[in-house]
């Protein structure tokens, strides 16, 4: 008999205590290999793939798509041991199965040899080789420790003549074709609700025998139980069909839940004739739902009907957008912040850059350098100037503490929400390489693959609102730093050089900072040297 072994949602690290069901990688009765993924789930970090450390036959999945689970909750059940080819098992396994529930004297027709009711619910410690865990772990995660104690299952050899258990009547019998049947059929791994072993031993938690996700979103978004649908599928699985033919029968069939709630409109001939009741009190001139000549709502009836009605749509706030919105609310209610901008001509600026991407006079290829790792080479300088606004407030100890390092964060926006990777030690790094670093990392948050660490720990942030097509904003501080820089678009627009009116490239730079950490003479300050350098690029060259 195999055995079921529960799987819970490891510890994902960095504090974490829960984490959303993007994508089911396995389904209901697919066979699973040790530490092979069978989640995707989604923190409020990244995305994460969960591998499982037992290899066997997935029998049912605690929670939907979409759905948040707990760290240390079930999350998938998983049928591990001698049915799935685990070692000593079957006919022709080397090992015989343990015996020591067994009375010694087994004679055949003995007493001793029907072992139900109390003697078969006998239990021992679980065979190593059958718990097959693999041990590995992310972070604090690992192969479960087995239960105590498990439920024993006789071989059946040792049943003799004896007339099986109502309970174990289902899966004792010989086959049709006259071979032995044990109660464990090997097509049983591809369907859990086939299972003998568990209806044996008196499993209410067997899962309703649909393996098709749509299936269940198809019910879960109109309502429906399952258990109450018969399937029409193999060995009663519940198919699509099964499901919208529920669903037709459900609209005139369906009885209010509440006992409170107004009877179903009448169908048929009191609805078409509008009669009333005077017995009961039914108006008979009631709401009528239209349909054929029985009053019975047909398939265009129902779908017309629920397409007419609107709902509200309710977002949760988790995972990423969840985290986001925690942090962006502690940061208004924390932080007194405030906001200083100024327009800058950045035509030199622009000009500099296609000459550094220009391909050199020997020959070669030359990685181009981005405008963003330009505008981060600025804003690292900027801040060797001004190292106020490199800072947090320690609010317990009432300090301002002054970072040594930058390590930049840049707003990016993605499917998932807005996310903030870090590039460490910004103030070390050339424009070449912040160009390929916040490549790197903005590949990596558009597919959700940034690790916490990518994530957390940024002394200053950049922000380029100006890819929405926006001139200006004042963005919210990316709490526990102390300022942020925007920069809107790049626009042509008139503007006075030297006596002269010209076109040129014009940007917006916006800086919202802690008033906490410095006062307006400081930040002003900081933001004028960012202009002078995107208007003078050479101004950079001091600081080399």
């Amino acid at each position: 008999m195999g055995e079921v072994r529960q799987f819970a949602l490891p510890d994902l690290g960095e504090g974490l205590t829960e984490a959303t069901i993007v994508r089911w990688l396995v389904a209901v009765g697919d066979t699973v290999r040790v530490d092979e993924p069978v989640v995707e789930v989604e923190t409020a970090k990244a995305l994460v793939e969960v591998p499982c450390p037992y290899a066997g036959v997935v029998t049912s999945h605690a929670a939907e798509e979409g759905a948040e689970v707990a760290v240390g909750a079930p999350l998938v059940t998983v049928a591990v041991g001698p049915e799935n080819g685990a070692p000593g098992s079957g006919p022709d396994g080397d090992a015989a199965p343990r015996t020591e529930d067994a009375t010694p004297d087994h004679t055949p027709g003995t007493a001793a040899e029907a072992v139900t009711g109390p003697a078969a619910g006998r239990t021992a410690p679980p065979d190593p080789e059958h718990v097959g865990g693999s041990g590995n772990v992310l972070v604090g995660y690992g192969t479960a420790p087995a239960p105590g104690r498990r439920r024993r299952v006789l071989p059946s050899s040792l049943a003799g003549p004896v007339s099986p258990s109502p309970a174990r009547a289902a899966g004792a019998g010989p086959r049709a074709d006259g071979t032995p049947h044990n109660g464990t059929d090997r097509s049983t791994r591809a369907h859990p609700d086939r299972r003998g072993a568990s209806r044996a031993n008196g499993d209410a938690r067997t899962p309703v025998p649909v393996i098709s996700p749509l299936v269940r979103r198809l019910a879960r978004e109109n309502s429906l139980d399952l258990s109450r649908v018969t399937g029409s599928g193999p060995d009663g699985l519940i198919l699509r069909a099964d499901v919208e033919r529920a669903l037709r029968t459900a609209v005139p069939e369906g009885a209010p839940a509440d006992p409170h709630s107004p009877p179903p409109a009448p169908t048929g001939t009191a609805a078409r004739e509008g009669t009333r009741s005077g017995a009961d009190g039914v108006r008979g001139d009631a709401r009528t739902v239209p349909g054929d000549a029985d009053g019975v709502p047909g398939a265009d009836d129902v779908r017309n009907a629920v397409g007419s009605v609107r709902h509200e749509r309710r977002i949760p706030l988790r995972g990423v957008r969840g985290t986001a919105a925690a942090r962006l609310s502690r940061s208004r209610s924390e932080i007194p912040d405030a906001s200083c901008w100024v327009d800058a001509d950045a035509t030199e600026l622009l000009a500099a850059r296609a000459r550094m991407n220009a391909a050199p006079g020997h020959g070669g290829q030359v990685p181009p350098v981005s405008l963003l790792a330009l505008l981060a080479r600025v804003c690292t300088a900027a801040l060797a100037r001004f190292p106020e606004l490199n800072a947090t407030v320690d609010t317990e100890a009432r300090e301002i503490v002054v970072l040594p390092e930058v390590h930049l964060g840049f707003a990016a926006q993605t499917d998932r929400g807005l996310v903030v990777p870090v590039v460490r030690d910004a103030h070390t790094m050339t424009a070449e390489e912040l160009t390929a670093e916040t490549a790197r990392l903005t590949e990596a948050a558009r597919a959700g693959r940034l690790s916490p660490a990518e994530l957390t720990g940024g002394t200053f942030t950049l922000n380029n609102y100006g890819v929405f097509g926006v001139d200006g904003s004042t963005p919210i501080i990316n709490h526990p730093e102390a300022a942020m820089l925007g920069v809107g678009r790049i626009a042509r627009k008139p503007w006075v050089v030297g006596d002269e009116l010209a076109v040129r490239s014009v940007v917006q730079l916006s800086l919202t900072f802690d008033h906490r950490v410095c006062d307006g003479g400081t930040a002003g300050g900081f933001l004028r040297h960012v202009a002078d350098c995107v208007e003078q690029p050479a101004r950079l060259l001091r600081t080399l």
